[in-house]
């Protein structure tokens, strides 16, 4: 599932539902404890079914501590895979409001120095402009007395 996608509303309230969970299975109550000492008693009932059917054979007793402790086994490993997929999920919701933030910024950053670069290049053109026409006046002062020179080169000469 791609979280390119989602909004940042989706993936806030997502990263709360998750953190909610999160604080109420790391609480400091019994809960994880119990259910740990559950998927414990359920491994010791699939041992003690095991046994039994070594030393008693096959009975239906036997069976139903294999089986209900399977079950109690089978229970804890979905729970515990489900908390690891729960805080991976948490950790990529984190890194992508993360990556957002950074480019989001990154993208502020290059609009102000685009702006910037649009003051500085009026102010550059400005500048241009401005020395463009000095040197015109420049040029055209030359002009005016090589115009000069060139008629008084011309009448000193007749």
């Amino acid at each position: 599932m791609s979280m390119n996608n989602w909004t940042d509303e989706e993936l806030t309230s997502t990263l709360k539902k998750l953190e909610a969970w999160r604080i109420q299975y790391r609480g400091t109550g019994w809960g994880p404890r119990l259910w740990l000492i559950t998927a414990l008693l359920g491994a010791f009932a699939i041992s003690t079914g095991v046994a039994f059917m070594f030393l008693d054979g096959v009975t239906a007793l036997s069976l139903i501590l294999i089986l209900l402790g399977s079950i109690t086994c089978f229970s804890w490993y979905q729970s515990e895979k489900r908390k690891k997929v729960n805080i991976t999920y948490i950790e990529d919701i984190t890194k992508e409001l993360k990556r957002r933030k950074r480019q989001k910024a990154k993208s502020e950053k290059e609009a102000r120095k685009k702006g910037e670069g649009k003051k500085t290049s009026d102010k550059k053109q400005a500048v241009q402009k401005a020395s463009d026409n000095k040197e015109e006046e420049v040029t055209k002062a030359d002009d005016v007395s090589d115009n000069k020179e060139i008629k008084a080169d011309a009448s000193g000469k007749e």
